[in-house]
């Protein structure tokens, strides 16, 4: 495979009428990297793949494909391949035609031609289905075409604008896997864009957030969801989202209290729990719910304890997800799948020490380091 290089958008804009479909996004993805553009349809994703990739022109900003500045450069120079949600696959042609058809516009030796498709036909396990043609084929098997036919280039960069949308559950996930196996084997600098966190999570090396055409975080999986940069992220990210409190931070014998309507719970000290410097009263406290535990054996409380009413229960097998009314809110709070509990009892749960997420309440900004 050849060499890989880095992306860089610079500022990038583009407008379509009175919306801004991207604001000035400015994004810097290292050679080799495997990178989610994750967020809600609108938010500009595709979008920043169509321009990546020059098949739209943006209204400000520049690309860059390692150091050369290639935003007026036409796409078939760009060196890229792209593979599309809709996988367009060309109907009259079999899967090895539909993979050669790049090579054979750039005139490639008819051995070459053969040796290459070949090769990549292995690597996806698809050499037994080069001579049916795409409505021959289950969508799966299409998908794995479209990425033959973007492999074959040898691109310094891999699009993929949410390629397995159309698949169901199961082939969903296990195309995830082999497209992973393949980043890992290949290497090849790769944007992926998805509105699925699963997905995003699973496949990325890094993730880059995004809400009507701006960037809101960009960092790993372990940082994008133990570290969310404001609520925004915090509930996008994470399955069941986070779960969010309001109410106030009250200060007493060096530790920090939140108070909320029916729930005073103990942090522990501002130092523990990393929270920065400055008068935080009115705050959103977000739980994820692996960080709550449902204690059933009636000991002794501690300040990290609260009260609360069981709710719905979610059973997914590995675990049950269980609903706790606390006043007005409700958390969610991951449990064994056998646990015994039942609609409506009352219950104590407990937060992990210094597991508890905090945002500014007007600004949805994170207070903790």
């Amino acid at each position: 495979m050849t060499d890989n290089a880095s992306l860089r958008l610079d500022k990038l804009a583009r407008v379509f009428g009175k919306v801004r479909a991207l604001d000035e996004l400015s994004l810097e993805i290292p050679a080799g990297a495997f990178v989610t553009l994750l967020g809600p349809s609108g938010c500009g994703k595709s979008t920043t793949l169509n321009l990546v990739a020059g098949l739209d022109k943006p209204d400000g900003g520049r690309v860059y494909l390692g150091d050369r500045d290639i935003t007026d450069v036409p796409p078939n120079e760009r060196r890229m391949a792209m593979v599309f949600q809709n996988y367009a696959l060309y109907p009259h042609m079999t899967a090895f035609d539909n993979i050669a058809f790049s090579l054979k516009l750039q005139r490639r030796p008819k051995s070459e031609i053969q040796t290459r498709v070949r090769q990549t036909a292995e690597m996806l396990d698809i050499s037994r289905l080069l001579d049916r043609k795409p409505a021959q084929l289950s969508g799966g098997q299409q998908q794995r075409v479209a990425l033959g036919r973007a492999l074959v280039k040898e691109p310094l960069l891999f699009l993929l604008d949410e390629p397995f949308s159309n698949l169901d559950a199961a082939l969903r996930s296990r195309m995830r896997t082999e497209v992973k196996h393949l980043h890992l084997r290949l290497g090849t600098t790769s944007v992926f864009v998805t509105h699925d966190q699963e997905e995003a999570m699973t496949l990325s090396d890094l993730i880059a957030v995004m809400r009507d055409g701006k960037l809101i975080q960009f960092g790993t999986q372990n940082e994008i969801y133990r570290r969310p940069a404001n609520t925004y992220v915090a509930t996008f990210v994470g399955k069941p989202k986070m779960s969010l409190l309001e109410g106030d931070l009250e200060h007493h014998d060096g530790n920090v209290e939140f108070v909320g309507s029916d729930i005073r719970v103990g942090l522990g000290s501002p130092a523990a729990i990393g929270l920065v410097e400055g008068e935080h009263r009115r705050v959103a406290m977000g739980i994820r719910a692996e960080d709550v535990r449902i204690r059933l054996n009636g000991a002794d409380d501690t300040p990290r304890t609260f009260g609360a009413q069981v709710g719905l229960m979610e059973p997914i097998g590995s675990d049950t997800f269980v609903e706790l009314a606390v006043g007005p809110s409700t958390i969610v709070a991951r449990a064994a799948p056998d646990i015994d509990v039942s609609l409506g009892q009352n219950v104590r749960a407990e937060l992990a020490p210094g597991r508890v997420h905090l945002f500014d309440l007007e600004s949805g900004n994170r207070l903790v380091a």
